[in-house]
């Protein structure tokens, strides 16, 4: 029988089984195994001839790469015999064939047949607990924190076990029952916290850590648990708490790199910056930390130290070279210096067809298509669309993700380039033949819009919904195109409302909720929405929405400020020049 998968997605799965084949190839086969049963021949003189068979079947499954049935005839074998070694064969199979179902049953026989194998006990673990199976993972788990010497560092390997998990309250209690009979035990505490946390249990999260942080004063990971719990509740007190532990701990540099980035979230930058000081200090022994003051200082928007500090990482050996080419580009970009710009992006190096590292070639690949569309997007400011259009057509190699971003720049950039027809068509095909690619249906859906196509905009985000139940933007676009033409306005209104509860801090789904408000009669509402979304961000079409509401509020003269400012820094925005048009002819 089939143990049902919970909680996670397909995709989310298969990338989890991924991970532990890769484990499973670092970790040495059967450690517990006795060395001579470990290296006696599966395949015995005495064997019959159906096991033979059967065997040599298994082997040849695999190697034409019909991984899926090698793992079945190789589990059967498992079965017949209860031979370990078979049971074992069977589960990495089946790991490698991405298969959870079959992954589960053959890691639950490999664990039956060598119970003192912790390479079993791992593998059966991890995919029970992915598998929502908790349950099931707990006796393991139970036998894992057993022995002393790894106790505490197994407490913590539970923070990235659960990480996955969506049931944050089952999790919650299976962390508690691990726990408790570790009481004295900072990491189990610590672990207990974090669990807490995740499900929200605020006050349980700061008992907990704060027990940990007195079982163990000075503990940097406790702080820095500590303080995210009480950031959550009052983001003042979380950073006072981190100046007093940086006073008696202060190289604890970890804590002191989250003090700063919580000094720059809360727009305390006058604070931020001598710590950015601090940290830079570090750099000749860590010059990753460079990279990180780099980027904290795009945040508070000083580019010039922030251009300064890549270059400085980019004089020393460290690694991810491409992507501190790509962050130059992009404060070229915003310094209005494409020549700078194209020079950044076009030294992003194409990923090595040789590399034996797959995952790290792919991220590679990633940032090789990041560092090239960023480039045609300049390319089509300062060339134009076509140029751009087919650089991007001579990238090779995509994989699936990487050839959907491709298409979406493209047509993005004929869209800029008023060729609307051919951006629809291009994304029309691309659809057709990519049926599940969510971010090209919603680009699909936009293009349709921009003709006027009501219908084909509807039946995409309708699909994409369904798709993607949690993705606000498909939401709010379909609202908003009611609301803008007038039409289904309490549907309207709901989905808005669906996109807002999903991304509550969005300034343009604020808009949005604004202008269907407005499109219902209900302006004083309308009002307190435009005029949030404005505070957070002053675009152009949202300063059209709020001053058409004050203009119908009887602010005419607040509404033309408005729109006066807006056109200052936008002054082709057509929404824009349609509303003051409308109101001013």
């Amino acid at each position: 029988m089939h143990i049902p998968f919970k909680n996670l997605s397909k995709h989310k799965l298969l990338s989890v089984l991924s991970f532990i084949a890769l484990a499973l190839m670092a970790l040495p086969l059967q450690a517990n195994a006795n060395a001579e049963e470990a290296k006696a021949p599966i395949i015995k003189k005495e064997a019959d001839s159906d096991f033979v068979f059967r065997y040599l079947a298994a082997e040849i499954a695999g190697q034409r790469g019909e991984v899926l049935l090698s793992s079945r005839l190789f589990y059967d074998l498992a079965k017949t015999t209860l031979d370990p070694r078979l049971a074992e064969r069977a589960a990495k199979v089946a790991i490698y064939s991405q298969n959870p179902a079959m992954a589960l049953e053959t890691t639950k026989l490999w664990v039956e047949l060598n119970p003192d194998s912790i390479e079993a006990q791992q593998a059966s673990t991890q995919i029970n607990v992915m598998a929502g199976n908790l349950n099931a993972a707990k006796p393991y788990l139970q036998k894992l924190l057993t022995k002393e010497e790894t106790r505490a560092n197994g407490f913590l390997y539970l923070n990235n076990l659960f990480s996955h998990q969506t049931n944050k309250q089952a999790v919650l209690q299976l962390v508690q029952e691990l726990a408790a009979p570790y009481p004295t035990l900072p990491e189990a505490r610590l672990t207990t916290s974090q669990a807490a946390y995740e499900a929200k249990n605020y006050a349980l999260a700061l008992e907990e850590i704060s027990a940990a942080n007195q079982l163990r004063p000075h503990w940097e990971m406790g702080a820095i648990q500590q303080a995210d719990v009480l950031y959550s509740q009052s983001p003042t007190e979380a950073i006072m708490y981190y100046k007093n532990f940086l006073t008696d701990t202060p190289n604890a540099n970890d804590a002191r790199l989250n003090l700063t980035r919580m000094l720059i979230k809360q727009q305390r930058y006058t604070e931020a910056k001598p710590e950015l000081l601090r940290l830079s200090k570090l750099a000749y022994s860590n010059p990753e930390i460079l990279v990180v003051i780099g980027l904290l200082s795009t945040q508070i928007n000083d580019l010039g130290e922030a251009e300064k500090y890549f270059k400085q990482a980019l004089e020393t050996d460290i690694k991810g070279r491409d992507q501190i080419y790509i962050y130059l580009g992009q404060i070229a970009e915003k310094n209005s210096n494409d020549a700078e710009a194209i020079k950044w992006y076009g030294m992003v190096n194409p990923p090595n067809k040789e590399a034996s590292a797959q995952q790290a070639n792919q991220q590679q690949a990633n940032q090789y298509v990041d560092a090239r569309v960023s480039m045609a997007n300049v390319m089509a400011r300062t060339v134009n669309a076509d140029a751009a259009i087919a650089m991007l057509d001579e990238l090779e190699g995509l994989n699936n993700a990487q050839l959907a971003q491709v298409i979406s720049a493209q047509a993005n950039l004929l869209a800029q380039a008023k060729r609307y027809q051919e951006s629809y068509d291009l994304l029309a095909k691309a659809v057709s033949n990519m049926p599940d690619a969510g971010d090209l249906i919603y680009d699909y859906a936009m293009a349709a819009e921009r003709l006027q196509k009501f219908s084909i905009l509807e039946t995409q985000l309708r699909k994409l919904i369904k798709m993607k139940p949690m993705f606000a933007q498909a939401y709010n676009a379909l609202g908003y195109s009611f609301a803008d033409r007038n039409v289904k306005l309490d549907e309207a209104n709901k989905l808005i409302s669906k996109a807002l509860e999903l991304s509550p801090n969005d300034h343009f789904i604020m808009d949005s909720m604004g202008w269907v408000l407005y499109r219902q009669g209900k302006l004083d509402k309308a009002y307190e929405y435009l005029s949030a979304a404005y505070a957070v961000q002053n675009d152009a079409e949202i300063a059209a929405h709020l001053g058409e509401v004050l203009w119908q509020q009887g602010k005419q003269d607040e509404a033309t400020q408005i729109w006066e400012n807006a056109l200052k820094n936008s002054p082709d925005n057509e929404v824009l020049l349609k509303t003051v048009k409308k109101f001013k002819p």
